[in-house]
Formats: C-alpha cells, structure tokens, sequence
C-alpha cells in the first residue's frame, strides 16, 4: 500500500518494527539473553510515537507501542492512517490486526524479507542501537527501558534530520506539506516522475 506513498503531513502513515537488544550472558547456561524494542514511527515526521521492551517476541509488546501511538492522536480520525510493517507474526497476530482493524487503520506490509521495504522503521532501529544506546551496557531490562524512554526523548526533541530539513521530529510534527531533504531521494524522485507521466499521458 505504500509502494507510492509519499505522507505529507503527519497521521498518515506509521512504520512499526522490532529489534533485540543484548542483555548479557545467563552465568548458568552460557546462552547470551536478548530483550525487544517495539517501535512504532510517523513516516512524515520520524517522531518516534510508541514503543515498548518486552522480555519476550510475543505480541504484547508491540501492542503496547501501538497503544502508545494511537494515543498520541488524541481524538483524531484514523481512517486515513496506514500502519506499515514487515511480515513477522507479531504484526499478523490476530489480536494486533483486530485492534488496527478497530481503529479503521488500514494495514499494509512488506511483499517479502526486504528490509528496504520498511526502510524507514530499520533505520531508526539502527539508529536507537547504534547510535543512542551505542556502548551501553545493561544487565536488567528495567535499564534497557530507562535508556530506551530517554534515547526517544532526545531523538524526538532534540536530534535535527536532513531529512526534515534540519528540524527535530517534533518540530516537523506541527508541519504540513512536503519538507525540504538536504539530501536526494531518488525513491521519491522516480515517484514523482511516474505521477507527472501519468497526468501528462
């Protein structure tokens, strides 16, 4: 459904995702320990508007950061709003479908393994790992969630974007319209260039 999206303004389409985050080595089996990051994205603005870490990969978590989400559009129509994800069984969950399906949220996910296909929730996850949480150490998934809530703080309110033209995703929050990239985006190039063939055909 977003193949040929590009959101101009925000509560249109949100990206959701998840990633790992390594928790240490268990001292008894030896097995390394892992807790989950559940992220949910505004693609127009990149602000980060739910999220949660989960112990586990059962749909819970995710649900949580789409509650979180829906929340930040208080009182707002969502039945123009996409929800993009990858095909994994958290996102086809029933229990995660049904909600969005409640809301009139429209669903839409990858065609197949392609990360390029939720290019926009891989980068922040990349971006939140290795880049905010880079070098940190953690033994409790309480520390994990203390450093994920303020890790989305700064990136929400204080992190600029070339792709938002040099503003903070909460800035770009109050926008409408296209923004400014300080950089080529040759997806949307060639989005727009088959739209102008196509009124011109």
């Amino acid at each position: 459904m977003v193949k040929e999206l590009i959101p101009d303004g925000p509560c249109q389409l949100i990206v959701s995702d998840m990633t790992y985050i390594f928790l240490g080595v268990n001292p008894e089996s030896g097995k390394n320990i892992f807790c989950y990051l559940s992220v949910v994205t505004d693609a127009y603005s990149k602000e980060i508007i739910g999220y949660s870490v989960g112990k586990t990969l059962e749909a819970r978590y995710p649900l949580e950061a789409l509650e979180m989400a829906i929340s930040h559009y208080p009182g707002k129509d969502l039945s123009g709003l996409i929800h993009h994800s990858d095909r994994g069984v958290q996102y086809a969950s029933s229990v995660y479908t049904e909600r969005l399906r409640k809301c009139k949220i429209s669903i839409s996910m990858t065609e197949g393994g392609n990360p390029k296909e939720n290019a926009i929730a891989e980068r922040i996850n990349n971006t939140i790992k290795n880049e905010l949480l880079m070098d940190m150490e953690f033994n409790h998934i309480s520390q994990v969630k203390a450093a994920v809530a303020s890790a989305v703080d700064f990136y929400n309110h204080e992190r600029p974007h070339w792709s938002l033209d040099g503003m903070t995703p909460a800035q770009a929050a109050e926008c409408k319209g296209e923004l400014r990239k300080r950089w080529k985006s040759f997806r949307e190039i060639a989005i727009k260039n088959q739209n102008n063939m196509g009124m011109t055909g």
